[in-house]
């Protein structure tokens, strides 16, 4: 859709939903919400200064900037589907903001990047065990960088079966927009096994 163009004027009942998109420092949290939304996405991103050294060391050495909120975007995944993105920060220190930034939400996005997947086993553990909110795992594939295959992927996560694990690369907007349309197939389909009745 153009981002010119509103998602009201086809006469369809619209229905917004809100997406978090999680992970740990560095593995494109930012770059995924950056490459899909319509809308100027909000980063609230902080210079990284000599005094973070040792605490955010960064996974490439030439990362500046870090989400020290959240990241804000929006995309019409479908005529009638509103997605609100909402980027966590990767670090530590800041995890007391995933449960405020989970609520309310359909889904969430896990987004690793396996040459450094320890970074993935904090994100992986809070919506495994802390949150019931259904989420998928997207691992991002940087260029350049060794991939693995997604069965070691799943092995080393200790991923159960029937969470859904894919590959993507977070700066290709068709590449994250089938992230997204697979988080928003998998919550409502497990909407629909536990519904009652």
């Amino acid at each position: 859709m153009d981002s010119s163009s509103s998602p009201f004027d086809s006469g369809l009942l619209t229905i917004s939903a809100k997406i978090v998109i999680a992970g740990g420092f560095g593995v494109g949290k930012t770059t995924m919400v950056n490459s899909v939304s319509e809308v100027a996405p909000l980063n609230t991103d902080a210079w990284m200064t000599e005094a973070s050294e040792g605490i955010d060391d960064p996974p490439n050495g030439k990362k500046s900037t870090t989400t020290v909120a959240m990241d804000f975007g929006r995309i019409t995944l479908h005529e009638d589907l509103l997605l609100y993105l909402f980027g966590t920060p990767g670090q530590s220190r800041f995890w007391f903001l995933w449960d405020d930034l989970s609520r309310g939400a359909l889904g969430a996005v896990v987004l690793v990047d396996t040459n450094r997947i320890e970074q993935s086993f904090a994100a992986v553990n809070y919506f495994e065990h802390d949150s019931v909110l259904p989420f998928i795992v997207a691992v991002n594939r940087f260029e350049g960088k060794p991939s693995h295959d997604l069965d070691e992927v799943r092995d080393a996560l200790a991923l159960a079966d029937d969470i859904p694990l894919i590959e993507c690369d977070a700066r290709d907007r068709a590449s994250s927009i089938g992230v997204l349309k697979l988080v928003v197939a998998n919550s409502l389909a497990l909407s629909k096994v536990t519904a009652p009745g």
